[in-house]
């Protein structure tokens, strides 16, 4: 049984989900929304108490000035807010590429609320040495976003992540994404894009995670990669993180979005982890 909630916060109204029972856990996205992780939440549900939301903008979280630019550090209070509203002292997270990153800026400002914190490939872009041909690129596809519509940007969205090649082939980094559309787009899914090309990405793709924070904070944080990712850019940005966190990357089934092909032996992955 999932039961839905709606939290205000400041300059938004957040949607998020409650399913099962036991330890707390909150896995989340950026843009993904609670309904995309719901395999995985309910895979999960049978030994943790499960907690996903809407990122602010996206879906059924609202916000008062929709030409708002959402940051990591913002989404990051979000979630201490939600731990609030639940009550909870802290919790065990599992953040998969934005939510990676929401994950990192949560750790870096409420270190106390995090027990562990599993960041699965995010998409930090700042942390490579080519960063400011990474940013170019960024700046590309929102470009792209603008003069030519969604289409053109998630298709240079995908070649830049290392999804397919410039003439649309797949590369070499799997088969799925959790940030594109799958199949023909619903009007939600139109909207949830403009919102991530014209006010997410670019402050996701900028964010610089706080190495001396992550490293101060009680919390474990480990980073995850899939083990079919070899190809995308967020292996690059996951295993350079884990270096600097003087760590190794923890592999987890499939690509960037393996919980999605594979829900149960992501969670089995997922709870080995937790509990390692």
């Amino acid at each position: 049984m999932t039961a839905t909630h709606t939290l205000r916060v400041p300059g938004a109204h957040l949607h998020y989900e409650v399913r099962g029972a036991g330890p707390l856990l909150l896995v989340m996205g950026s843009p993904m929304e609670a309904e995309a992780f719901a395999p995985l939440a309910d895979a999960l549900a049978s030994d943790h108490t499960v907690v996903t939301h809407d990122p602010r903008g996206i879906s059924g979280s609202t916000l008062d000035d929709p030409d708002e630019d959402t940051l990591p550090d913002r989404r990051a209070d979000d979630v201490a807010a939600i731990l609030d509203a639940l009550g909870a002292d802290s919790a065990d997270v599992f953040g998969s590429s934005g939510g990676a990153v929401t994950g990192l800026a949560l750790v870096a400002r409420h270190p106390d609320r995090v027990r562990t914190l599993v960041a699965h490939e995010p998409p930090i872009m700042e942390i490579l040495p080519d960063a400011a041909e990474q940013r170019a690129m960024t700046e590309e596809i929102i470009k792209a976003f603008h003069e030519e519509g969604q289409g053109a940007a998630w298709m240079k969205f995908m070649a830049v992540a290392g999804f397919v090649t410039e003439d649309g082939e797949s590369g070499e980094g799997g088969e799925s994404t959790p940030d594109g559309p799958f199949g023909e787009p619903t009007e939600q899914d139109l909207a949830n894009g403009a919102r991530f090309f014209g006010h997410d990405l670019r402050g996701t793709a900028r964010y610089v995670p706080d190495i001396a924070a992550l490293t101060a904070a009680p919390t474990r944080v480990l980073v995850g990669v899939g083990a079919e990712s070899q190809g995308l850019i967020t292996y690059r940005t996951s295993t350079v993180l884990a270096e600097l966190l003087g760590t190794r990357p923890v592999e987890f089934p499939g690509d960037h979005a393996g919980f999605l092909g594979d829900p149960k032996g992501f969670a089995d992955a997922l709870r080995n982890t937790l509990t390692s």
